[in-house]
């Protein structure tokens, strides 16, 4: 098992946005996250990393490494479990004044304090690999959406993380640059990458995942594989969330 989630629960002031969570991944497995907004599928993601700390919920990772957030996690926890993920944003969060090059360089060198010419040998492989081999040197406004986003998924993985978290990551993307930054997230997958996807897309969740969440009012209502969950669902509600994305009016 590569990491286990227990009893995960967030609440912002009183609004409860996670009810007692529970999931298992086991290592290289993707997990695919889906439901209707606002029902703590970000949420869900960004605890996964304490960009968002959990009131309560018991993390344990392969290597060891366990954080009870019932109790008081230290700052060297929180370090530890931030240096495990990776975290694509539906929204880029690219540096507008680096290119895409440094961008992508930034973390491992300013951050992990890796050897320069190491990093900018490892960027350059990753913008090759995300396909930008000749938009390295570009700013974030000379290059359309799906190449901004695949310039986050570069300096996510250039970190050399064990997880990546990818926040619905074409949320924000014109429909035709969609399929380029999907194929990216296949891939990665191909290379048995752990990763967990919230995603609206449902064809893709259905080709690329191992599992899949269906989350709605902050609970976990269904999950199991693509097969089970979005082929045959068990719970009605999973059933009308699906119909309603599947079969639009």
């Amino acid at each position: 098992m590569f990491l286990s989630v227990k009893g995960l629960a967030k609440s912002f002031g009183e609004n409860e946005v996670l009810k007692d969570i529970n999931v298992d991944m086991e290592k290289g497995s993707v997990l695919s996250v889906i439901g209707p907004s606002g029902s703590g599928k970000t949420t869900f993601l960004r605890c996964l990393n304490a960009l968002e700390q959990p009131n309560k919920g018991l993390f344990a990772f392969h290597d060891g490494l366990t954080l009870d957030f019932a109790n008081s996690i230290s700052k060297k926890e929180l370090l530890e479990l931030r240096k495990k993920s990776g975290m694509v944003f539906q929204s880029y969060n690219l540096f507008p004044h680096k290119t895409a090059l440094e961008n992508v360089t930034e973390g491992p060198t300013i951050v992990q304090k890796r050897d320069k010419a190491v990093v900018l040998d490892l960027a350059k492989e990753l913008l090759i690999k995300v396909g930008l081999a000749d938009r390295m040197n570009l700013y974030p406004h000379q290059l359309s959406g799906g190449q901004q986003q695949r310039v986050g998924i570069a300096r996510a993985l250039a970190m050399e993380p064990e997880l990546m978290l990818f926040d619905e990551p074409t949320s924000a993307l014109d429909p035709e640059l969609i399929g380029e930054v999907l194929r990216v997230i296949k891939d990665l997958a191909k290379e048995n990458w752990t990763m967990v996807i919230v995603t609206h897309e449902i064809q893709f969740a259905s080709e690329v995942s191992d599992y899949v969440l269906f989350m709605d009012g902050g609970y976990i209502v269904e999950q199991g594989s693509p097969e089970e969950v979005l082929k045959h669902p068990k719970e009605m509600r999973t059933k009308q969330f699906l119909d309603r994305i599947l079969n639009p009016a």
